[in-house]
């Protein structure tokens, strides 16, 4: 009796899913621009989420290699914390700002470069096209074009004011908009941080109270596995971007390439992007460069792509590949499926997010397997 119980409950459970599959294919649209809406309600406190977990790694590093040789008296206990997290805040927070700092100017001074240089570049290509033989009309026609560059340039703004102006302001919108998002993202991810203790605490008498005790384990396991996974992920990601940075400094250095260190910085710190990340640093540094010299920005996109053979084959998976277990093509799906539903953020957190799906994917065949006595 119970048995056939069992079996009818199991049987309403697999209609009602298959209903509500159905219902959700057939309103696909709607299910999509439902969870994008969510995802943007919520953005800040998932994004503040991300940030602790970030911030974590960091602020742990801190409290036991830094404070741990201190002696934990009470008074200590309650300062402990906040001084770890301003510690964790300046350091990370600091290295964004330097490298604004190291790059905003120098593309400032590249663009007048390019517009100082504008005569200069007229007469090489005027040059280049004599030595090709072009025809005359060709000839003329790159002169005038020179000539009508600025022109063309400022006609463009004076013609289109009216769109740049609406440009301008829906520009400035948005970025309140994430402005004010990223600060309460940080607010949300400092309080997760000073009472990370209290919310895991909270958590477990959250689970005991309305999850099976059976099911219990298995959802700290989970939690325990993504703390892992986004620990090792954080660390070897920092380290690998320090290293290629510091390659690229020496590299750079040694071939005598300009804007060695704020290229290496850039492109040390958008490596912290998986994948894509050396080449967003590699097409700003070869602007930097192109402007003062072309050949030199060829070497150095040369120079880039040899660097990125040498830390794609050796360097990412000993340090970043090993510490979250994740095979390439997961790591390229990832960092697609991440960066069209979150941008940059969603390239950063892509990569952990799926190696913790494919660690519990994994792990589960695997016990399956092992029931099945194929292992």
């Amino acid at each position: 009796m119970l048995n056939s119980k069992k079996q009818i409950n199991n049987i309403l459970l697999i209609i009602f899913l298959a209903i509500v599959l159905l219902v959700t294919l057939q309103n696909i649209n709607v299910v999509i621009d439902a969870i994008v809406y969510i995802i943007k309600l919520f953005s800040p406190f998932i994004l503040g989420l991300c940030l602790a977990f970030i911030l974590n790694v960091f602020m742990k590093k801190i409290e036991q290699k830094w404070f741990g040789r201190f002696k934990n008296t009470k008074k200590w206990s309650k300062i402990k914390r906040p001084i770890a997290i301003i510690l964790t805040l300046f350091i990370v927070f600091g290295l964004v700002v330097l490298l604004l700092f190291l790059v905003i100017p120098e593309l400032k001074n590249t663009i007048e470069i390019f517009i100082n240089n504008i005569p200069i570049y007229q007469a090489k290509s005027l040059e280049l096209a004599n030595k090709l033989n072009l025809s005359a009309s060709t000839i003329e026609d790159i002169n005038t074009s020179w000539k009508n560059l600025w022109s063309n340039v400022t006609g463009y703004f004076t013609n289109n004011s009216k769109d740049i102006i609406e440009v301008t302001l829906g520009l400035t919108s948005s970025i309140f908009a994430s402005i004010t998002n990223a600060i309460l993202s940080i607010v949300f991810a400092i309080y997760m941080l000073a009472n990370k203790e209290n919310l895991i605490s909270q958590t477990k008498k959250v689970l005991t109270a309305f999850v099976p005790k059976n099911k219990i384990g298995k959802i700290l396991e989970v939690g325990t596995i993504s703390n892992r996974v986004f620990s090792n992920f954080i660390t070897g990601q920092v380290i690998e971007a320090l290293i290629i940075g510091v390659l690229c400094f020496i590299g750079m250095l040694i071939i005598g390439l300009p804007y060695a260190l704020t290229i290496s910085v850039l492109v040390g710190f958008t490596s912290l992007i998986p994948v894509f990340g050396a080449f967003i640093g590699t097409a700003i540094g070869a602007v930097l460069i192109f402007v003062v010299s072309p050949i030199d920005a060829l070497i150095f996109i040369i120079f880039i792509i040899v660097l990125q053979q040498f830390e794609g084959n050796l360097i990412y998976p000993k340090v970043v590949g090993t510490s979250v277990g994740l095979p390439a093509i997961w790591v390229l799906l990832a960092i697609i499926i991440g960066g069209s539903i979150y941008g940059v953020i969603g390239m950063l957190i892509g990569v952990p997010l799926c190696s913790i799906v494919y660690t519990l994917l994994s792990k589960f065949v695997n016990e399956r397997l092992a029931k099945k006595k194929y292992l």
